[in-house]
């Protein structure tokens, strides 16, 4: 049974059902066929657990027309291009939306154009908008949630925005993250936590607080802003700070390789001294020295969930497994 003090899980939902977390995944966006035994099970457990779908406030306008779809990306430009997750996320999207004649345009949301973006977006420019990025209390973000124009985000959005959206089980990832650096020995794991206006970073470090806990050990806390220089700066500050650190769960694998490069240049081992592990797979973890453990994200899938449930116009608000994927950083 899980634990009282917090929800249930997919994970725990699909381990109650006897089926992996993906078909928990499907089961709930209603995407994919699934057997009948194995959606009979997965309805039993969510009953049995009292698992609750998260559920935007509103119920955004079904698409009808045509019109393009506007992924609007809040991130700096120069950054989009090198950013291979937002690449991976707008290709879920566009395969899914091309699969009903509907192209995909892709808008950076700047401070200096909210009005006529604004107006492009909300007067029949587009059918309907995805928001990419997780800094979702941007202005522009705010008008948009105000009008009727068909939305949902990619990620959960900030309090009090009221936006549906399609999310990753981040704290449940880092759970697993947390708990397989315990199982491999580890006893002091300290965190490098990305920025705190971001809510999949807020996730993250909820779900690591809470694994540690339970564990009955102290959390350590270093924060970054997603990049690699950020990731290396804060491995250095902890570092300096807890000589017998021999574990590190980094909340992004850019931020985790600068972490790898601050713990060769202090002469510390990975694994043998100091473990790592990061949150995306992106493909740099594969090629990191040596190749990163990381959490895997489905975000593809992120995506084309968001995209299909935008032309729905469904209220749901489904959150996607993660999968631990162990390389020799651990």
């Amino acid at each position: 049974m899980p634990d009282e003090s917090s929800p249930p899980t997919v994970t725990e939902v699909a381990a109650a059902a006897g089926v992996s977390a993906a078909t928990v995944s499907r089961v709930l966006t209603g995407r994919v066929r699934v057997s009948t035994s194995a959606r009979v099970s997965v309805h039993d457990a969510i009953a049995q657990l009292g698992y609750v779908r998260h559920r935007g406030p509103r119920r955004p306008d079904r698409l009808s027309s045509r019109l393009p779809v506007a992924a609007l990306v809040f991130e700096p430009t120069a950054r989009l291009f090198h950013d291979t997750f937002s690449a991976r996320l707008l290709a879920g999207a566009e395969e899914e939306l091309t699969r009903h004649g509907i192209p995909l345009l892709t808008m950076s949301a700047t401070r200096g154009t909210i009005a006529s973006a604004t107006q492009f977006l909300t007067t029949g420019g587009v059918g309907g908008v995805l928001l990419l990025g997780g800094h979702s209390s941007h202005p522009l973000a705010v008008s948009l949630a105000a009008s009727r124009v068909p939305l949902r985000a990619s990620g959960r959005p900030v309090e009090g925005l009221d936006i549906p959206f399609v999310d990753v089980d981040n704290h449940d990832g880092a759970r697993q993250a947390v708990e397989h650096l315990m199982l491999r020995g580890r006893r002091t794991i300290a965190t490098i936590a990305g920025p705190p206006d971001s809510p999949a970073a807020a996730d993250r470090l909820d779900g690591y607080r809470r694994a540690l806990e339970a564990a009955g050990r102290a959390p350590a806390v270093a924060c970054g802003d997603f990049t690699t220089a950020s990731g290396g700066h804060a491995a250095a500050w902890l570092l300096d700070r807890m000589p017998r650190l021999d574990a590190l769960f980094v909340a992004s694998d850019a931020m985790a390789a600068g972490a790898l490069q601050a713990l060769r240049k202090a002469g510390r081992r990975v694994p043998e001294d100091v473990a790592v592990v990061g949150f995306d797979d992106a493909p740099l973890a594969s090629y990191t020295t040596p190749a990163l453990t990381t959490v895997r994200q489905p975000v593809s899938e992120l995506g084309a969930v968001a995209a299909a449930l935008l032309l729905e116009g469904s209220p749901d608000c489904p959150v996607l497994p993660t999968e631990l994927v162990v390389r020799a950083s651990s």
